[in-house]
């Protein structure tokens, strides 16, 4: 199955980094135990508004074009970057990630593209009442998913790393990779993400490529713990 190009610039004109929006799927139950878990709700308000902490052009790695992207596009990305596009079905069950608010100081994101090495680093803010521990539970028990949207079939593995050091209330390291049934290694998205929160903002920074060039973990530390600092600082 061939995928237009104007699709995969959707929601970032020419940044090929929306292709991704061929991320869906969804197919037979496979390994991945969804865990229940209840976690205490955050009480710390962080009152600076979200895209007032989105880094700025000169805190991006050099070589990267930044955009920050408008509501809208902004609910696009979020699905992108966890392989899981709004209104798709996931199994196992209760693997769906939570639900997240969009709309003006709810989500925040800014892309940076490099086309040369034609790779992303995003950066989004969500404002949450959930402790970042519900989340790093449940991706413990949903390790490998299966995703469907309107018929096109994906699989989402997801693995956990060592957390980060940051001065953050809690933080997560996680590698992802998202497999269309039909497409081919090409399509096949590769994404390393950091995720920290400070109060009600959860700070998620996501390198992104297709197919399987080495990430340039350097410039996704160096911007993670940047933009940590930024809104621990405000």
């Amino acid at each position: 199955m061939s995928v237009p190009e104007s699709s995969r610039a959707r929601w970032l004109g020419a940044a090929w980094l929306s292709s991704a929006m061929v991320l869906s799927g969804c197919g037979a139950t496979i390994s991945g135990h969804p865990v229940a878990g209840e976690a205490a709700t955050v009480q710390a308000h962080v009152a600076i508004g979200l895209e007032e902490l989105l880094p700025e052009q000169a805190l991006f790695p050099a070589g990267y074009v930044v955009v920050v992207l408008p509501p809208e596009a902004a609910a696009q990305a979020a699905g992108d970057l966890n392989g899981i596009a709004r209104g798709s079905a996931v199994y196992p069950d209760g693997c769906a990630p939570p639900e997240q608010r969009f709309g003006p100081d709810q989500t925040a994101i800014a892309v940076g593209t490099d086309d040369e090495a034609r790779a992303t680093i995003t950066v989004e803010l969500a404002r949450t009442r959930q402790q970042l521990s519900a989340l790093r539970e449940q991706l413990a028990g949903c390790t490998e998913l299966r995703v469907n949207q309107a018929g096109a079939i994906t699989t989402v593995a997801t693995q956990l790393d060592p957390a980060p050091p940051v001065d953050a209330d809690d933080s997560i390291a996680l590698r992802r990779t998202v497999i269309p049934d039909l497409g081919g290694a090409k399509l096949t998205q590769s994404m390393q993400t950091l995720l920290g929160q400070v109060g009600d903002v959860r700070i998620t920074v996501t390198y992104m490529t297709f197919g399987a060039p080495k990430p340039d973990t350097a410039a996704l530390n160096e911007l993670f713990t940047a933009t940590v600092l930024r809104v621990r600082e405000r």
